[in-house]
């Protein structure tokens, strides 16, 4: 089963096909970072006009190298949220088109549960059930996965996530936008042990998360330290780091450990992150746990990770009416 992909829920704008949920045929991202790195984030209403400017050409382009035929495309899936909503209406409503003319399927994906799937798209997938830590710019969250299209949330970030963590901090030193690689590539350069944050584990027995906290304590070491801070900034950007990933490891393991599962995952965007990989693989060796990540390329958003969570709502019976609608948070 050949099927399209296409997201587009915040500023990246990609397609892929995919083979029976599991063979990448093609995938291509065309990233708006040069647009909106003067803004320090992302710009909604240019996010959308981009979108649309390029969304016929990526999924040309996708569907060119594939090797495939319009024709031969057996269904459509497509990011229906949660996400910018001018965003995902560009290429919800250009899948929604594009099924309808050719007369075959169109399903909207969750593309968080697309995040969480797109582990299954490495060399070493990991057996059902397991727990996944989903961090991303918009999201940080635990699920239990027990299945493709099965997903128990078991906590959530209740202010900023992770990402924007790292984007709101990464602008306080003057790094520019994204925050996410420049603070990694930085805290290597650094010592972690110079400059001691705060971790906030809340409730350490549960799975919540809040990085609103180190996000100030930065702030107030930077305000704190005047022209101390343009000599510290690898120290910065490492403390800050360690402090995050302390916590996300953490909690993954501990969810791990309360569903008796043996295998977990880390997925979304910031899953790219040298330290967390290291981190999460170290905690998790302690435990006896079997870590799972995607190849870095599908850590952020992308299309194939869509196009194989369609292939399996489609296995399992399920599709979208043409009249439904995009939706900006997790329902």
């Amino acid at each position: 089963m050949i099927i399209l992909g296409i997201e587009t829920s915040c500023d990246e704008t990609a397609a892929a096909v995919v083979a029976d949920g599991a063979t990448i045929l093609s995938s291509v991202v065309s990233s708006q970072v040069s647009i909106h790195h003067p803004y320090g984030g992302v710009v909604p209403e240019l996010a959308s006009r981009k979108h649309i400017e390029a969304i016929q050409k990526i999924v040309d382009e996708s569907i060119q190298k594939s090797g495939k035929k319009v024709h031969q495309v057996d269904a459509v899936a497509a990011t229906q949220g949660p996400g910018l909503i001018g965003s995902l209406l560009v290429g919800f409503s250009f899948a929604k088109s594009f099924a309808w003319f050719l007369g075959i399927p169109c399903i909207g994906i969750n593309h968080l549960e697309g995040h969480m799937n797109s582990v299954f798209l490495g060399s070493d997938p990991p057996p059902f059930p397991f727990v996944a830590l989903l961090v991303s710019g918009g999201h940080t969250s635990i699920y239990h996965v027990l299945s493709h299209t099965e997903f128990e949330p078991m906590g959530h970030t209740r202010d900023d996530a992770a990402g924007e963590a790292y984007d709101k901090v990464a602008k306080m030193l003057g790094l520019g936008y994204p925050g996410g690689e420049v603070i990694d590539r930085l805290a290597r350069e650094g010592n972690a042990e110079k400059i001691a944050f705060p971790r906030s584990y809340l409730d350490r027995s549960a799975f919540d998360f809040s990085f609103s906290g180190i996000k100030t304590a930065v702030n107030r070491y930077i305000q704190s330290h005047g022209d101390e801070v343009a000599g510290q900034i690898p120290d910065i950007a490492a403390g800050f780091q360690e402090a995050v990933v302390d916590v996300l490891s953490h909690k993954l393991v501990r969810a791990a450990m309360k569903k008796g599962c043996d295998h977990v995952a880390v997925v979304g965007g910031v899953a790219a992150n040298t330290r967390l990989r290291e981190k999460v693989t170290s905690e998790a060796a302690k435990q006896n746990l079997w870590v799972h990540m995607p190849p870095v390329d599908l850590c952020g958003d992308n299309a194939a990770m869509i196009a194989s969570t369609g292939y399996h709502y489609i296995q399992s019976g399920h599709m979208t009416d043409l009249c439904a609608d995009v939706y900006s948070r997790v329902r």
